[in-house]
């Protein structure tokens, strides 16, 4: 589905006429489950880009302002709840405007990202959870069982057998395949990776794109761990989440599955994209506890 701004204009004209002066322009980064544009200077609209992605937008309207108002790190606030119309088949949602930048690969100070992020966590950790949205297909199953994703994992070993040490990689995911998460359910984020942290002045000041928020096991949240932070930064980041070793077992087997995929998904050495992910799994099975 063509989704632009001119779709954009039209939903704001029917149903939000107070905002239809409003400029409307696309972001530089829109990411792959939604469209973002932004609408004048002060809102954002995000519109999902696929049916498997339309759970996203009910869900974060019901919990980002529960969450709001219990952690202290920029969220965003929804505004206003959209519906279907003009040929765009699900609801979407306005929020207010973030100002900040992606967290850009280059950042000198990792461990001050490192302290921002954990602290961000150990916030959402905190948040009482019992009524939360468990793992399932609206969010991939993160903060679930990685048992989800065990056939997947062996396929890709046996697809990069060539490209990394298939078998290294197996007794990794083997290994945290071994444990589960046996404390109460804490909410997670569900992607908290460079592009969903923005920043100003080489500082932390937001989290944004809740879609696949959940209540389960944080060891999903954790992958920034390598696929981010440098081995001085990663020290810094378990040592403020006190994770036990079970759990970083199972973050660090996440991070193994995104590099796979990544891999398995280019499946061309040439490609930028296949050797920064061959790069990141070779890190992954060389990190010990």
């Amino acid at each position: 589905m063509q989704i632009d701004d001119k779709l954009v204009q039209k939903l704001i004209q029917d149903q939000f006429p107070q905002w239809s002066n409003l400029a409307i322009k696309p972001v530089a980064r829109s990411g792959w489950d939604n469209r973002t544009f932004r609408l004048g200077d002060e809102l954002l609209v995000r519109l999902p880009s696929a049916e498997s992605y339309a759970a996203q937008v009910p869900k974060e309207q019901k919990w980002l302002p529960f969450l709001n108002d219990r952690i202290s790190t920029q969220i965003p606030q929804v505004v206003a709840l959209g519906m279907p119309g003009h040929g765009f088949l699900w609801s979407w949602s306005i929020y207010s405007w973030i100002d900040g930048t992606d967290l850009p690969p280059d950042i000198s100070d990792t461990s001050g990202i490192a302290r921002s992020v954990s602290n961000f966590i150990l916030e959402l950790h905190s948040v009482e959870s019992s009524d939360g949205p468990a793992p399932g297909l609206h969010n991939y199953f993160r903060g679930g069982d990685l048992g989800e994703y065990d056939s997947e994992v062996t396929e890709y070993a046996r697809l990069l057998a060539n490209e990394i040490d298939a078998d290294a990689a197996l007794v990794v995911w083997s290994k945290a395949l071994e444990s589960n998460w046996d404390s109460s359910p804490v909410w997670i984020h569900g992607d908290l990776e460079p592009s969903n942290i923005l920043i100003t002045k080489n500082k932390s000041v937001a989290v944004i794109d809740f879609g696949n928020c959940a209540i389960g096991d944080p060891a999903c949240d954790l992958v920034m761990a390598w696929t981010f932070f440098d081995d001085s930064a990663r020290q810094v980041f378990r040592a403020a989440l006190q994770i036990d070793n079970n759990t970083w077992e199972r973050a660090r087997a996440w991070a193994l599955w995104k590099a796979m995929f990544r891999m398995a998904t280019s499946l061309n050495s040439d490609d930028v994209e296949f050797t920064n992910a061959k790069r990141l799994v070779k890190s992954i099975l060389a990190d010990t506890l």
